[in-house]
C-alpha cells in the first residue's frame, strides 16, 4: 500500500479508501490511484481487510443430504446468486442428522468465518427440542415448517401436490394411488398429507401409501406393487426419480401408461419430458428458491436483524404424456 501510495503520489489513507470503495475520493485521484495499482500489480488483503470490518463476504451452506435433485439444484443456485452480489459460498455437508452433527457444523462455519448461514433441511430437524442453533446467527432454512421461528424459503408442496392429484381426478380416475417418499422427510411429509386431504374432501377412496426414498430403485419396487393392483389406474409419485422406477416397473408387468395407468411425478428435473412416455409432473422453480434464500439471508446480514416467516415459492403442473382417462371414461 505505501509503494502504491508513493507512485500515485497520495497518502496511504487515500490509497485505503479507494481499494474499500468509500465515497467522497475525486474522481481523478481514484484514477491515478487504480492504475497506480495495476502498475504494481497491487491486490488488497481481503481477508486483513475482513477482520478489520466484520464482514467476509462469505455464506456457509448446511446440507444433509446431496444426492437428492432438490438440494443440488438448491446449492447451485445459491452460489449462483451469492457470486452475483459478491459473496462467496462455503459448502458444509453433514453425513448424520443429529443435534452434535449440526452443532459441529456451526463450529465449523464459525471458524470458516462466515456472514449467515443456509440450512437445505430434509427432515424435521428445527425442532426446538432436537436442534439448537447458536444465538445471532443469521439464518435461512430451506424445507422445513419452522417459519414461526426462522426465516424459511420453500415449495409450496401443498399446492404442487394438490395440482397433481386434481388433475388426475379431473380426468376421471375414481382415486389416485401415492408413492411417498421417506417418512421423515418434511417434503415428503406434505405431499403425502395434500394427496390424501384431496381425495378425502372429494369422498374418494384413499389406497394405503407406498414409501420409497426418493430413488429410482425404490420407485421400482413399488411400481411392482402397484402393477398387481388391479384397481390401480392412477399414480401421484413425490418424485420424478422414483416416477422412473414406476414407469419402468409397470412396463416390465404389461400395464401399459398411460392406458392403464397415469403417473404424475413432482420436481420436473430437465429428464422428464425424455421419459417413456414423458412425464407429466409437478414443476419445482429450485433457481427462485436459492436465489430467495440469499436475498433473505442478505437482507438480515445488511440490516442486522433477524427475520420470522415463511416464503413459498409457486408450483405448477406440467401435462406430458403420461397421463390419459381411465380407458372407462374414455
Amino acid at each position: 500500500m505505501a509503494d502504491v501510495a508513493r507512485l500515485a503520489g497520495v497518502s496511504a489513507q487515500t490509497v485505503s479508501r479507494v481499494s474499500n470503495g468509500y465515497p467522497g475520493v475525486v474522481e481523478s485521484t481514484r484514477l491515478q490511484v487504480l492504475a497506480a495499482m495495476k502498475e504494481l500489480g497491487y491486490r488488497p488483503n481481503s481477508a486483513a481487510r475482513a477482520l478489520k470490518s466484520g464482514e467476509f463476504h462469505t455464506i456457509g451452506v448446511i446440507t444433509f443430504n446431496l444426492s437428492t435433485t432438490g438440494n443440488t439444484r438448491t446449492v447451485e443456485a445459491i452460489a449462483t446468486s451469492a457470486a452475483v452480489e459478491g459473496y462467496a459460498t462455503t459448502l458444509l455437508p453433514v453425513a448424520l442428522p443429529t443435534q452434535d452433527s449440526v452443532r459441529g457444523a456451526f463450529t465449523r462455519l464459525g471458524e470458516l468465518a462466515v456472514d449467515g448461514i443456509v440450512i437445505l433441511m430434509e427432515v424435521h430437524l428445527l425442532d426446538a427440542a432436537t436442534v439448537a442453533l447458536p444465538p445471532n446467527a443469521h439464518v435461512v432454512v430451506a424445507d422445513s415448517n419452522a417459519g414461526d421461528r426462522y426465516c424459511v424459503v420453500d415449495t409450496d408442496q401443498v399446492g404442487g401436490a394438490r395440482a397433481a392429484v386434481e388433475h388426475l381426478l379431473d380426468i376421471g380416475h375414481r382415486t389416485v394411488w401415492h408413492v411417498g417418499g421417506p417418512a421423515d422427510s418434511f417434503s415428503s411429509e406434505g405431499r403425502v398429507a395434500a394427496w390424501r386431504a384431496v381425495l378425502e374432501e372429494a369422498g374418494r377412496p384413499v389406497p394405503a401409501p407406498l414409501r420409497g426414498d426418493w430413488s429410482a430403485e425404490s420407485g421400482y419396487e413399488s411400481g411392482l406393487r402397484l402393477a398387481e393392483e388391479a384397481e390401480c389406474t392412477a399414480v401421484f409419485v413425490a418424485n420424478d426419480q422414483m416416477a422412473l422406477g414406476v414407469l419402468r416397473a409397470l412396463h416390465e408387468r404389461g400395464r401399459r401408461v398411460p392406458q392403464d395407468v397415469s403417473v404424475v411425478g413432482f420436481d420436473d428435473i430437465p429428464e422428464a419430458s425424455s421419459f417413456l412416455p414423458p412425464l407429466t409432473t409437478v414443476h419445482q422453480d429450485f433457481s427462485e428458491v436459492g436465489r430467495r434464500c440469499v436475498d433473505g439471508l442478505l437482507q438480515q446480514i445488511r440490516n442486522d436483524r433477524e427475520e420470522i416467516g415463511t416464503t413459498l415459492v409457486p408450483t405448477r403442473l406440467v401435462i406430458r404424456a403420461s397421463t390419459a382417462p381411465p380407458r372407462a371414461a374414455v
